[in-house]
C-alpha cells in the first residue's frame, strides 16, 4: 500500500518558519516529479511548490516564491517544503503529492499527481 505521510505543521507567528516533511512507503518516487498543494477553508486546493526527480528543476506558485524552498532525498524516499517569512494567509491544510509516472517534470498541475498524503495543518497568527 503507497502512503504519503506529511509532519511538521503547526502554529507559528507571522514571520517565522516551519519545515513540512512528507514521507513516502510502499513504494519509491525516486523518478517522479513531487509537490506540495495547500488548501484554505472555503477555497479550492492550490499549487505550491514542485520538484522534478533529480532536484534540478523547482517550480513556485508566485505567492511563495522567495519565501519558500522544495527539496527531495531520493535516497530516504522525502519531499520536504521549508517555509520562511510565513503570513497569516498561508495558512492551510498542506499536502504532499507523488506522480507515480517517472518523469523530469515538475508539474503545477493537480490532476498531475495521483498520489496524495493526508494533509497536515499550518495556522500563522498574525
Amino acid at each position: 500500500q503507497v502512503q504519503l505521510i506529511e509532519s511538521g505543521g503547526g502554529l507559528v507567528q507571522a514571520g517565522g518558519s516551519l519545515r513540512l516533511s512528507c514521507a513516502a512507503s510502499g513504494r519509491t518516487f525516486s523518478s517522479c516529479p513531487m509537490a506540495w498543494f495547500r488548501q484554505a477553508p472555503r477555497k479550492e486546493r492550490e499549487f505550491v511548490a514542485a520538484i522534478s526527480w533529480r532536484g534540478g528543476t523547482t517550480v513556485y506558485a508566485d505567492s511563495v516564491k522567495g519565501r519558500f524552498t522544495i527539496s527531495r532525498d531520493n535516497a530516504k524516499n522525502t519531499v520536504s517544503l521549508q517555509m520562511n517569512s510565513l503570513k497569516a494567509e498561508d495558512t492551510a491544510v498542506y499536502y504532499c503529492a507523488a506522480d507515480s509516472r517517472p518523469s523530469g517534470y515538475a508539474w503545477s498541475q493537480r490532476d498531475q499527481y495521483n498520489y496524495w498524503g493526508q494533509g497536515t495543518q499550518v495556522t500563522v497568527s498574525s
